[in-house]
């Protein structure tokens, strides 16, 4: 669930943006949006944070998302690479910090080394992976000083990685790679980022009024960010609206610019021309806990038949055309469409990683799938509870649909359905092991299928159900090792481990999240990328 992503559901589907009114017709329009959010922020601090959907636009690192998701520049005026791809240099621009200081080479070493020492425990310490010395760190064989970045003069960065990335350049554009300033960390201590005050930024916009728990809190221009020309808001207020029918009647009132439809809503609005569709790279999925506490469930999870049967038992058309009706798209795997292309013949890795038979409806199939699994774990019947997260707008039609069809399929099978809060989700139930089947979410951090792919591998951290395969393992390791520097090599590593986790549904997928939205004309300037951090909003203005 990334609560990242899955969260990641979250960060995905909480932007709404809001026009203020000019007080004068005359006068220009003042340049400020009112956005909302589907659930609160959860924390302001970049080495904890489950995803960057809302801080990307605080944070920035080395580069930054532009459109079509292609890295721009950011903090660094300049980078190169060498030949064999293993040391990367970049050169900073003159840049402050939003209360005046300079941003310093050491304020990304420092921020490197704080995020992957183990005992900042983050969720994207893996990202790092790749990096000189960041598996060992990450496995506890060494300290977080030894990562591969050092600073060479105050404002030149040099990394060294054990082996080429490729897709190093689009990483360096993450926010969890930006920079932190030690001096205010020292300052504020365990303060530090629990109030929006405790805490200073490099991006365009700062944080005011957020105080960890409530529902309203505002971005506002950062004057000392070394391109601020090209910032014409002023500010962003963030308010959480937890469902689209409040969303809808602010839009109607002109409260709204930007607001997200679901369901009704969409037939409805489909021919308005204020009618959009944003497509992300956010996948919905099933994560079966195969270290489930109670040994019957332990054992039917564990069996690939019974996980097939369920898969194969949902009907992915309906469930997108009908149950959720918001323009979601049927996945062909784990891994997102329109994410990459094949280098060599420009094929969507969505179309490559499709096996028959694994995420199609074939009831019939699914039904003699269920029988054998029962029969090689020796059950008859089977329960288990189904949890999600209660602020998704999609998770009550979601899980509804997904109960009574398994419940009509399979005889004997009994489904209880549970929501509670993301955060719960995320930081307590998820991590811990604590359910049976997971609503389950991700988005890629980057255009690349190893943003998916690595998630199943063995002992991750956001492999909640504790999935295993060494086959699948090997394949992942080996796009990051020894083909790492060859393209078509690379892709067929993963396409081959993509079709390999099709083929053992560890993980099901529901479907792939297109948000329908209703967006006023006087809102421009927003980029929106499918990877990544979502929403751009430093070039936004109201015309």
């Amino acid at each position: 669930m990334k609560v990242k992503k899955w969260c990641l559901s979250v960060m995905a589907v909480i932007f709404v943006a809001v026009l203020t009114a000019c007080g004068k017709s005359s006068s220009a329009p003042k340049q400020v949006l009112n956005l909302s959010a589907a659930a609160p922020l959860d924390t302001i601090d970049i080495s904890k944070a489950m995803g960057y959907g809302q801080t990307g636009n605080v944070y920035e690192s080395f580069f930054r998302l532009g459109k079509t998701g292609k890295a721009v520049p950011g903090l660094a005026k300049s980078s190169r690479v060498s030949k064999d791809g293993l040391t990367w240099t970049f050169n900073l621009r003159n840049a402050n910090w939003s209360n005046g200081d300079k941003i310093t080479a050491q304020d990304f070493v420092y921020s490197w080394r704080r995020t992957i020492d183990p005992k900042t425990k983050s969720q994207y310490a893996y990202l790092f992976s790749g990096i000189k010395n960041a598996d060992q760190i990450n496995a506890g064989n060494a300290k977080a000083s030894t990562v591969g970045i050092r600073a060479a003069g105050k404002h030149t960065v040099v990394v060294t990685l054990d082996k080429p990335i490729a897709y190093f350049k689009i990483l360096m554009a993450y926010p969890l790679f930006a920079p932190q300033n030690q001096k205010v960390i020292d300052q504020y201590g365990k303060k530090y980022a629990t109030k929006s005050q405790y805490m200073v930024y490099s991006g365009p916009f700062m944080i005011q009024n957020w105080n960890g728990t409530g529902n309203k809190w505002q971005f506002v221009k950062n004057d000392q960010y070394w391109d601020k020309k090209a910032v014409k808001l002023q500010k962003i207020n963030y308010t959480v609206v937890s469902d689209t029918t409040t969303g809808l009647d602010l839009y109607q009132q002109k409260k709204l610019d930007l607001t997200p439809l679901a369901n009704q809503q969409v037939k409805n609005y489909k021919t308005d021309k204020a009618f959009r569709e944003y497509p992300y790279s956010y996948v919905s999925f099933l994560t079966y806990n195969q270290k489930d506490a109670n040994a019957q469930r332990r054992a039917a999870f564990n069996n690939v038949h019974i996980r097939l049967a369920l898969s194969l038992s949902i009907d992915r058309q309906a469930l997108t055309k009908k149950v959720l009706g918001d323009g979601s798209q049927t996945p062909t795997g784990f891994v997102a469409t329109d994410l990459a292309r094949d280098p060599k013949t420009g094929e969507d890795f969505a179309k490559e990683q499709a096996v028959k038979n694994t995420v199609s409806y074939n009831p019939k199939l699914a039904k003699q799938y269920w029988a054998k699994g029962l029969r090689e774990v020796g059950i008859a019947k089977l329960n288990f509870t189904l949890l999600a997260g209660a602020d998704q707008t999609a998770t009550s039609p979601l899980t509804q649909y997904l109960k009574a069809q398994w419940q009509k399929e399979f005889p004997g099978l009994t489904v209880s359905l549970k929501t509670v809060p993301t955060q719960q989700i995320a930081y307590q139930q998820s991590a811990k092991g604590n359910f049976d089947v997971l609503v389950s979410g991700w988005g890629a951090d980057f255009n690349d299928p190893i943003s998916f792919l690595q998630i199943p591998m063995t002992g991750t951290s956001y492999n909640y159900g504790g999935y295993s395969n060494k086959q699948y393992d090997a394949l992942v390791k080996r796009t990051n090792n020894q083909d790492a520097n060859n393209p078509d090599k690379r892709w067929q590593d993963l396409v081959k481990a993509a079709k390999l986790l099709n083929a053992d549904q560890s993980m099901t997928p529901l479907y792939q999240q297109v948000t329908a939205y209703l967006q006023r004309s006087d809102v421009k300037g927003i980029v929106h990328n499918t990877a990544g951090t979502q929403w751009n909003y430093k070039t936004a203005y109201i015309k």
